[in-house]
């Protein structure tokens, strides 16, 4: 099951280190989508409540500060709308369309969610300003006023939590956005209460400066929903933008620098849509690793990624670079392998500080002399470019064969066996020989045997007795066309 961090977002965008903290599982992608849409179901109606009762309070006390929370509210309600539908579609897999899924919805939805905030603002600084300075309005700071207003207060608590819980849960962008904004409502509505208080005071002991106290509180209120709204403004522009999150990209570039056999972190991108991160690598491997050996770096790199972003989506894009330790030996397979062709059999002599090369190639027995020449023509030129100390190049083609050869028969030749086994006696280093097979392709005779040699060894000397052996073979039995000697150490012999 996959696993995605715990607050992630919120982590992100804020700086924060503890990216490598605790992470829960994930749980399956309809219950998902069920909780983020139940939870965001009751916002909408939460949000259609409230909206209506501060709107009937606030024309009955003619309180600004009131009036300004209704248009709040209704914004909010609004907002909780767009999330609704937002995260219906943002959970929606890839398609054709979309081959990066439909999460920039809930970005989308939250940006909306920032200017409705921002209109709210305009309309209550305007009014704000005109009761101050050019009309005055009584207000009448009923117990229905004090009542609706505690009751905003206490379902903003109440669903603050429960959409932070699933924001958490399920790193929702939009819900976030909407647990925030209704976090910061609870100490906006409190304003308003304080502010009704004050011109309750003031008209109770006659105090007329405190007649300004509800149009001062509107004015806290649109500087609140201001600091929520830049808050908003600067996370989902930034997602966006497809800004990667401060700090994340150097984590990430740390944590792929010590995967070993990964030279360099060339480039990296990340970007988000909704709740998953996309990220994109370029790193540099040894231009001498095979294919797969590839393969197995660019898994343990996305590994790495995940360790960081858990539910990411890794692309790696290989890029080979040649290593400082390459021999000429290393330099000489890296332009082979460039071609997709394999050399063996390197031998590389200094005559008078002149290098002269032999190497063997393998192409397709079906190609023609011409086709072959023509392409080991072509790999020697880019041998002398890139390596300039080399003098000369001698290249022995082979074939490489291309189809199954159907075996006629194996034999049981005694004799013959017996004789093999006389001319390895003739080396010291060879304790025994062993695993004779001799069979019969195309007409011609085919040998191979099991030969065990001291551990300790090298692997040159071991290929030359493997060669002086075979040659001898061939002498001691004329009738013999190819010979493989298998080696195996001496421990593993005795097993």
């Amino acid at each position: 099951m996959p696993l995605r961090r715990n607050c992630l977002a919120h982590a992100a965008i804020s700086g924060d280190n503890s990216l490598m903290s605790g992470i829960p599982a994930i749980s399956s992608p309809e219950r998902m989508r069920a909780e983020k849409r139940t939870a965001a179901g009751n916002s909408v109606f939460a949000a259609l409540v409230i909206t209506g009762l501060k709107i009937a309070v606030g024309i009955s006390t003619g309180s600004l500060g009131i009036l300004s929370e209704a248009a709040h509210s209704g914004l909010d309600l609004i907002a909780a709308l767009v999330t609704f539908f937002s995260v219906g579609v943002s959970d929606k897999p890839a398609d054709a369309d979309h081959q990066y899924g439909h999460g920039k919805v809930e970005n989308f939805s939250a940006f909306v969610e920032t200017g409705l905030l921002l209109l709210t603002c305009g309309w209550i600084i305007y009014e704000a300003v005109l009761r101050l300075f050019f009309r005055h309005i009584e207000i009448e700071p009923s117990a229905a006023a004090f009542a609706v207003m505690l009751i905003s207060m206490g379902v903003d608590w109440w669903r603050s939590r429960v959409l932070g819980r699933i924001a958490s849960k399920y790193d929702s962008q939009a819900l976030e956005a909407d647990a925030l904004h209704f976090s910061t409502d609870i100490w906006s509505a409190g304003v308003v209460v304080l502010g009704l208080l004050l011109v309750l005071v003031g008209r109770t002991y006659r105090i007329d400066w405190l007649r300004d106290a509800d149009p001062i509180a509107g004015l806290f209120v649109a500087g609140v929903v201001i600091s929520v709204s830049w808050r908003l403004a600067r996370r989902t522009v930034d997602a966006l933008l497809d800004a990667a999150p401060p700090g994340v990209r150097s984590q990430i570039q740390d944590a792929v620098s010590h995967v070993d056999g990964v030279l360099e972190v060339d480039r990296v991108r990340i970007r988000r849509a909704g709740n998953r991160y996309f990220a994109d690598l370029n790193v540099g491997l040894a231009r001498t690793v095979t294919f797969q050996r590839s393969g197995q770096l660019a898994a343990s790199v996305s590994a790495a990624v995940h360790r960081i972003l858990p539910d990411a989506d890794v692309t790696v894009q290989s890029l080979p670079r040649a290593q400082h330790t390459e021999n000429i030996f290393d330099r000489i397979r890296a332009v082979a392998a460039h071609r997709n062709l394999n050399v063996h059999d390197i031998s590389v002599q200094d005559f008078a500080g002149r290098r002269h090369v032999e190497q063997h190639i393998e192409l397709d027995e079906r190609m023609s002399l011409k086709q072959a020449h023509d392409q080991v023509t072509e790999l020697e030129a880019d041998m002398r470019r890139e390596i300039p100390e080399i003098f000369d190049i001698l290249t022995h083609i082979e074939s490489e064969p291309a189809t199954i050869e159907p075996s006629e028969e194996l034999l049981n030749d005694q004799r013959l066996e017996r004789r093999l086994k006389k001319v390895a006696e003739e080396f010291p280093e060879i304790l025994d020989v062993h695993d004779f097979v001799f069979k019969r392709v195309r007409g011609r005779l085919f040998v191979s045997c099991h030969c065990t040699l001291s551990d300790d060894l090298s692997l040159s000397r071991v290929h030359d007795i493997q060669t002086e052996l075979e040659i001898r073979f061939k002498q001691a039995a004329p009738e013999l066309f190819r010979v493989l000697i298998h080696p195996e150490p001496s421990t593993d012999n005795r097993r």
